[in-house]
């Protein structure tokens, strides 16, 4: 028994339907993923970023007790936690470029602000071997490591998202379903290398 030409051509667009279908589920799939995997990258930042700011406080407590201080720097360091909070980030993804490198610009005053009230820190032996300054160094070193690491772990997903959005049927099915761009921190190359953050702690 023939098959009727009809049929046949009937069966090959069915044939494409499903493949095409096949792969734009796919692709949707992938990048739903993507950015499921963005967004969780991005609360990392965002909770260690919080833990440093919530240790400063009692940083700034700590070293108002030691003699002689340098002003100065306590007040820098004040001043830089203070920038970071008149900035009002988004609970979901950035989504604005300029408020994103004013945010991640703030973040970075602060960890050099920190940077200089540990380096002075060392003119000051009494208070360097207090217990409660060296466990706030300590905890503050951790956590900019963290940062440090959390912010190219983002960059990469944020790669990894557009590379899907960039190539077919990605392109498609993003705007379709609406998978914006997602912009990225502008980071320093030479911190792309996830230096070690050390404080002095090290320094014994």
């Amino acid at each position: 028994m023939s098959i009727r030409p009809s049929l046949v051509v009937l069966g090959v667009l069915l044939l494409l339907v499903l493949g095409i279908g096949g792969c734009g589920v796919g692709r949707y799939n992938s990048l739903a993923k993507g950015k499921v995997a963005v967004e969780a990258k991005w609360a990392e930042i965002d909770n260690q970023y919080k833990r440093r700011n919530d240790l400063v406080p009692n940083l700034v407590a700590t070293v108002k007790g030691a003699a002689n201080f340098e002003q100065k720097t306590l007040t820098d360091v004040t001043e830089a936690r203070a920038a970071v909070g008149r900035l009002q980030m988004p609970s979901t993804l950035p989504t604005d470029p300029a408020q994103l490198d004013a945010y991640i610009k703030a973040q970075q005053g602060l960890s050099g602000a920190l940077g200089r009230l540990f380096a002075v820190a060392e003119n000051y032996p009494a208070l360097k071997a207090t217990e409660n300054f060296r466990d706030l160094q300590s905890q503050i070193e951790g956590t900019e490591n963290r940062i440090t690491v959390a912010r190219r772990d983002y960059i990469d997903a944020i790669q990894s998202y557009e590379a899907g959005r960039a190539v077919f049927p990605g392109n498609l099915i993003a705007g379709m379903f609406h998978f914006e761009k997602i912009p990225q921190p502008s980071i320093a190359p030479e911190e792309r290398a996830v230096p070690k953050v050390d404080f002095g702690t090290d320094a014994k």
